[in-house]
């Protein structure tokens, strides 16, 4: 039986490939998706990808995970370094969680240096480009693998 990941990005990712290129590469969400998959299915594991620019949804997926998903895998995207409302979503989800970040946020604005998902995290993979999603996933089928 496999075990479902969710996949969620908060706002602006839906623009990966084109916003900020230099900083976040020209790879898409579509791609994201596709190399996720591909690794997951490797473990046994179903990906499901979602992405909001709103931080309530991103907290009704969190809870919706909560009955569905064995993990996730989560780039909340500036919501990082603001959402307690993320946190505590994540607090109440019992499987694990890993943070990723596509650029090398401790190279940038010191803003971005403070990450209240970490506080939750198992595991935070910053500044690997878009292959921090399928590190990620990777880690999550061995630590889920049966």
């Amino acid at each position: 039986m496999t075990k479902l990941i969710f996949v969620l990005n908060g706002p602006n990712l839906n623009l990966l490939g084109k916003r900020q290129p230099e900083i976040y590469g020209r790879e898409t969400l579509e791609d994201v998706e596709r190399n996720c998959a591909k690794v997951g299915a490797g473990f046994g594991l179903d990906v499901r990808l979602l992405q909001s620019n709103h931080e309530g949804q991103i907290v009704d997926w969190i809870h919706e995970a909560r009955e569905a998903a064995a993990g996730i895998v989560i780039n909340p995207g500036a919501f990082t370094h603001t959402s307690v409302a993320i946190l505590d979503a994540l607090n109440a989800f019992e499987g694990p969680v890993f943070e990723v970040h596509i650029s090398q946020v401790h190279k940038r604005e010191a803003f971005r240096h403070h990450s209240y998902v970490s506080m939750r995290s198992d595991g935070i993979i910053v500044g690997c480009g878009i292959e921090g999603y399928e590190l990620a996933m990777r880690r999550l089928g061995t630590l889920l693998a049966d």
